[in-house]
């Protein structure tokens, strides 16, 4: 569920997290989920498919996306559009002025490497199953579905990345800084996820934590 507390602003929850007002409601549980599935397909994956013109940092104008939002969904309004954005804990989008844009999570081209900052972390994760472990072993961490590879800012979120498809993660620790000295371009989107094209083998190792 979605609220907004007048001094905290959107939350998701019964109550702010800041002051543990109840808020005003905005949005349920099933608008939610049928809202962030079409946000998400919007932004991400077929961006055509509902009229929209991405350009090519994957940015799009936030009205035409309330306009193909408001055919499917009588109900939906710019504030719920908003609300679903702006508590999203997972920072999977930004608007820009008026436009909006995923972050991170794209099977449609888009060129992010050039629009996001240098990653500066030493060490970045990267959580797999044990039956991928081996081939990336031997031929680095390459993308699946989506155009980047997404790198956990620590330990804990790789993890918690990893076990949404395994119940026995094996987690590589990627030499995030010795990559970039040798020219592969990683880039930090959030606080929890780097971007790159691809990590070479020779900068990742299994961790033991």
């Amino acid at each position: 569920m979605i609220r907004k507390c007048k001094e905290h602003g959107y939350f998701r929850g019964e109550v702010c997290p800041e002051c543990s007002d109840e808020g005003r409601y905005v949005l349920d549980d099933d608008r939610e989920e049928r809202l962030g599935r079409f946000v998400s397909g919007a932004l991400r994956h077929f961006p055509e498919d509902v009229g929209l013109e991405m350009d090519a940092q994957g940015w799009v104008d936030l009205d035409f996306l309330y306009d193909a939002m408001k055919k499917r969904y009588r109900w939906g309004t710019m504030e719920r559009l908003l609300s679903l954005v702006k508590s999203d804990k997972k920072e999977r989008y930004e608007i820009d002025d008026s436009f909006i844009r995923a972050r991170y999570g794209h099977s449609v081209e888009v060129d992010l490497i050039s629009d996001y900052p240098e990653n500066e972390l030493s060490f970045l994760y990267y959580g797999v199953s044990q039956e991928e472990a081996d081939m990336i072993l031997d031929n680095g961490i390459t993308p699946v579905r989506q155009c980047y590879v997404h790198l956990s800012t620590s330990l804990e979120k790789a993890k918690q990345a990893a076990l949404v498809h395994t119940d026995n993660p094996v987690i590589f620790e990627v030499d995030a800084q010795a990559a970039q000295q040798e020219g592969v371009d990683i880039v930090t989107v959030n606080r929890d996820i780097a971007l790159a094209r691809g990590i070479p083998p020779i900068h990742i190792r299994i961790t033991d934590a």
